[in-house]
């Protein structure tokens, strides 16, 4: 769940969202998409015109609107105020358990290596099953919350076995540098930044945990209503992870300069992460399965989730 703090963050864009949505009802055709500038494909496909290009034909303009993490880029989409945003495996579990009807359109699936659990300098901590009884810090509702979990299954410990800080990435950087908490569940390029830190370990890596796999969702409505411009979208998607995967130091380049991260860092993170983006397949739903029947094994979401409810089209 979003901190009030984040979430005021994350207003500028709920709000030029809003306008865009009253512009529409005037007739205006234009399609609203939600990003994190440091989300590669879809900073690769606006910095590109990769949509404009393909969109400009059939009229319809893109509106591109930035936001700081994933929860409120699908808190916009579920008010309406986008039609179409990237983000990673957690986001959609709780926003489809509060109500939100959006879809999965495609995804980027996981190497395996680009989020881990950290300890800081001088930790003795060695092994996942130490982690009992400690602070862990991640963000609520995000991937690293899903990792954290998988990592207490691996782990052979529960959830009450550890003591939950949620922090948004910047706070939970200050806490570990500080020594306030035991441990750091976070996802590159944070992860990447925090490596560089003397004395700093991974505990264990997504590649050693569990498979982190990152979507693209729609609004329901807007699938249904535009289905010809969402299967367009999806097919860019494909060439611009291909173009990605092809182009990481210019990938890499433009994702510092508009992070500010430094390109060492940024360079070590993109050199571990494929592109690929693909449509929706039964595997990744079956993945994202597991993620969701994580969360309601342990009552952090309200019931049972279907995800297959939730898949616009699936590739044979």
């Amino acid at each position: 769940m979003a901190t009030r703090r984040q979430l005021l963050a994350a207003l500028p864009a709920l709000l030029a969202g809003a306008a865009a949505t009253r512009a529409r009802a005037a007739g205006v055709t234009t399609l609203r998409i939600g990003f994190q500038k440091g989300e590669p494909v879809l900073v690769a496909a606006k910095q590109n015109r990769a949509f404009e290009t393909l969109l400009d034909p059939l009229g319809v303009t893109v509106s591109w609107l930035e936001f700081p993490f994933g929860p409120p880029i699908l808190e916009a989409m579920r008010v309406g105020s986008i039609d179409i945003g990237g983000v990673g495996d957690t986001p959609p579990i709780f926003a489809q358990a509060a109500h939100a009807d959006l879809v999965y359109i495609a995804a980027r699936p996981s190497t395996g290596d680009s989020s881990a659990v950290l300890v800081p300098p001088g930790s003795t901590l060695q092994t996942l099953h130490d982690l009992k009884g400690r602070k862990i810090a991640f963000a609520r509702g995000s991937s690293a919350q899903n990792l954290t979990l998988a990592a207490l299954e691996k782990a052979g410990l529960s959830f009450d076995d550890i003591q939950p800080i949620y922090l948004a990435p910047a706070d939970a950087a200050a806490a570990f540098a500080h020594g306030d908490i035991d441990a750091w569940t976070i996802w590159d390029p944070y992860y990447a930044i925090a490596q560089t830190r003397p004395g700093v370990r991974v505990l264990a890596s997504s590649k050693d945990i569990t498979p982190q796999n990152s979507f693209y969702l729609a609004s329901r409505a807007y699938a249904a209503q535009t289905p010809q411009i969402v299967d367009k979208v999806v097919a860019s998607l494909g060439d611009v992870g291909a173009w990605c995967d092809a182009h990481k130091d210019q990938v890499a380049g433009l994702l510092s300069s508009g992070t500010g991260v430094p390109l060492p860092d940024m360079i070590r993170a993109i050199n571990r992460t494929s592109f690929r983006s693909i449509p929706m397949t039964e595997a990744l739903l079956a993945d994202q399965q597991r993620v969701a029947d994580r969360f309601s094994n342990l009552h952090l979401i309200p019931g049972r989730l279907n995800v297959r409810d939730y898949a616009w089209h699936v590739a044979a």
